[in-house]
């Protein structure tokens, strides 16, 4: 009879273990889903754009119906967000990489505009239809940029910061001081302004991290 228990027991387990491993697929199989969505629509948009790019479009890429994909998204406009919202995790990424980088504070203020510029002028010249994307996203003010202007202000002020405590900078907010300089420096970070004011001399991007220097020390 012991042994009888113990192998039943054992069956019990086994299967219960079974079943906790078969749900599981099912949640990364929705993730994997959600994500192979967005991969597809960058890609569809960087060909095609993301106006002409149908909800067909994508689902036939994946081999699934329309209505599949919307299970993921209810809308179109969020598969936009989302693919926006990717392609600024990539800008947020590059600025993330300036601070944790081993040098000053003057050089890394100057980097962290150099990154946010060269995403922009890089996506524009090689991804139009994506740098559309964008710009349609910061002209009608979209949701998915609040994280991301976050992302932006909290370098910067941890710049500034750094400033202070090697002595170059003397900000008392530091916070607001990062305002302030991500607002006078908005052509070299807005998708729009960066094209349209691509071919302006002056003043140059170097110039306002000059002055910016100046005024926080």
């Amino acid at each position: 009879m012991y042994f009888l228990y113990t192998d039943c027991r054992d069956l019990f387990f086994r299967f219960t273990n079974q079943d906790v491993d078969m749900r599981a697929p099912a949640n990364l199989k929705s993730k994997d889903t959600t994500l192979d969505i967005v991969g597809v629509a960058e890609r569809l948009y960087d060909q095609i754009g993301f106006q002409k790019t149908t909800v067909a479009d994508i689902a036939r890429e994946l081999s699934m119906s329309p209505a599949n994909v919307y299970r993921f998204y209810a809308a179109k406009s969020g598969i936009n967000e989302a693919v926006a919202r990717k392609l600024l995790t990539e800008i947020e990424a590059a600025i993330n990489n300036v601070v944790e980088q081993k040098k000053s504070a003057n050089e890394k203020l100057r980097a962290f505009f150099e990154a946010i510029e060269k995403s922009h002028l890089q996506r524009f010249a090689l991804n139009r239809k994506l740098h559309e994307l964008l710009v349609k996203a910061y002209d009608e003010d979209w949701q998915i940029l609040r994280p991301h202007h976050q992302v932006v202000h909290n370098a910067l002020a941890e710049i500034i910061s750094q400033g202070n405590r090697e002595g170059v900078f003397n900000v008392g907010d530091c916070a607001e001081a990062a305002t302030q300089v991500r607002t006078a420096c908005i052509r070299f970070c807005h998708p729009r302004l960066i094209v349209e004011f691509a071919q302006d001399a002056k003043p140059t991007l170097d110039q306002m991290v000059d002055l910016f220097i100046r005024a926080l020390a």
